[in-house]
């Protein structure tokens, strides 16, 4: 049945959504750059992405200080101002394995210009996940900050944590609480939501852009997709396709996308490596070290470097091809 919950006071806007990666200078300690930063942000904006999601799980979140977070911000919101979009959308990641160090990260964000807050479920302890405990633990978050709420569904970073449609329609009905990323690649949670709710009661996102045409057909509302770091005009344009009814163009772009995308599945050492060979130029921002992981972790070895330009090649054309929006 079709819920009749007032629509959220402030609902997430629809489109297609970066979860920018993080930058670090070439030292030992990899402090952020945040001049690259800047620039990067600049990139993304000009290129045609709807809104930036910062310290994600892209942005190597787990990996940054509370300070550092909301540098990068600050930053992104400058960037926003100085494109000419003031109102630019910006989601932070505010997930903490407490209820009260998610309330603390979501007043960060708050504070310094975050639109909306991406937040995972409790995931530390898997048995003691239970549905009470979910609903309690984004009940309590919800009420306790003004910024609204995007729910994060992530099985694979959360110990298996899997949060059903019935839950995600519970949840919905919280007043700031205004959608949720689907990371899961479940598209039946598409359909199930958006039979229930409006996108402006509860957005439904995609979690991935190799099915964006199956969550817009499924009436969702666009993706986050970290392959928007990498060809951010290639997906603008796959979105703008579906908007202006043109299907079977959209349908040959998504196949591509989808090919492309596959390397960033790989995880963040090759995502960031795509970013800095194809997207690094464009955004001035030239130096490899620049788009390494943040240690422990390692950059691309060679190998899988030679793999990752392989697979993305065929929509470096496209991508030079298309304008920027600003």
């Amino acid at each position: 049945m079709a819920s009749s919950i007032a629509a959220k006071s402030e609902p997430i806007p629809q489109g297609i959504y970066c979860p920018v990666i993080s930058l670090y200078r070439p030292t030992p300690r990899q402090e952020v750059d945040y001049e690259a930063s800047y620039k990067f942000f600049l990139h993304l904006i000009r290129s045609g992405v709807d809104g930036l999601v910062l310290a994600g799980t892209t942005a190597e979140a787990v990996l940054l200080s509370a300070e550092e977070r909301k540098e990068l911000i600050k930053v992104a919101r400058k960037a926003a101002s100085d494109s000419g979009r003031p109102d630019f959308p910006i989601l932070s990641g505010i997930s903490g394995q407490s209820t009260v160090e998610s309330i603390r990260l979501a007043e960060d964000a708050l504070s310094v210009g975050a639109d909306f807050g991406l937040l995972l479920p409790l995931s530390y302890w898997a048995k003691a996940v239970t549905k009470e405990a979910i609903l309690g633990f984004y009940h309590d978050v919800a009420d306790a900050t003004a910024l609204p709420i995007v729910i994060y569904s992530f099985p694979a970073m959360c110990n298996g944590v899997d949060l059903s449609s019935d839950t995600l329609s519970e949840l919905a009905q919280l007043p700031n609480i205004v959608g949720v990323k689907l990371t899961c690649g479940n598209a039946g949670k598409v359909t199930r939501l958006t039979q229930e709710y409006t996108h402006g009661q509860f957005g439904v996102f995609a979690g991935s852009s190799d099915w964006l045409l199956p969550c817009l057909i499924g009436s969702g509302g666009g993706c986050v997709t970290g392959i928007a770091n990498v060809f951010p005009k290639c997906v603008a344009r796959l979105y703008a396709l579906w908007n202006e009814d043109k299907i079977k163009e959209a349908k040959e772009l998504q196949g591509l996308v989808a090919q492309a995308e596959k390397a960033c599945k790989e995880g963040i050492a090759p995502t960031k490596y795509a970013t800095g060979h194809f997207a690094g130029p464009s955004a001035g921002v030239t130096e490899p070290a620049a788009f390494w992981p943040r240690k422990p972790y390692l950059p691309c070895d060679p190998q899988k470097a030679v793999w990752v330009e392989n697979v993305m090649q065929h929509l470096v054309q496209l991508e030079q091809s298309l304008p920027d929006v600003i």
